[in-house]
């Protein structure tokens, strides 16, 4: 048997940006991506908790150290600049795997997104 889990988790961050006119994705801080083990690519799923939204999109990688969390394309619709988002990602595991499994989990600073 296999089961979805939390891979990594980015809590509370302040969204900078909102692109409607994008290809789509959510661009977050390569730093940010890296302490958290996400990768290019990799769905995410946005938590909105300044209005209750989930979507789920693709990261790209913003820049290092500029604490940026952009929501690009449709999913700017779904978000403010300055709401307070939580950033998951999942896996599958094998069960026995699971019981082990220790996501990554990243509290940035909250009001600058950077890591403490």
């Amino acid at each position: 048997m296999q089961i979805q889990v939390v891979k990594s988790k980015i809590h509370r961050v302040k969204c900078t940006g909102a692109e409607l006119n994008y290809i789509g994705s959510i661009t977050i801080d390569e730093d940010l991506m890296d302490a958290a083990n996400i990768i290019q690519g990799e769905k995410v799923q946005i938590v909105n908790n300044d209005n209750g939204e989930r979507l789920e999109t693709y990261c790209i990688p913003g820049p290092r150290n500029s604490g940026e969390i952009t929501l690009n394309g449709a999913a700017a619709r779904k978000v403010s600049v300055g709401d307070t988002l939580i950033l998951i990602t999942y896996a599958i595991l094998d069960i026995e795997e699971a019981k082990v499994f220790k996501p990554a989990l990243v509290f940035p600073d909250e009001a600058t997104n950077l890591l403490k």
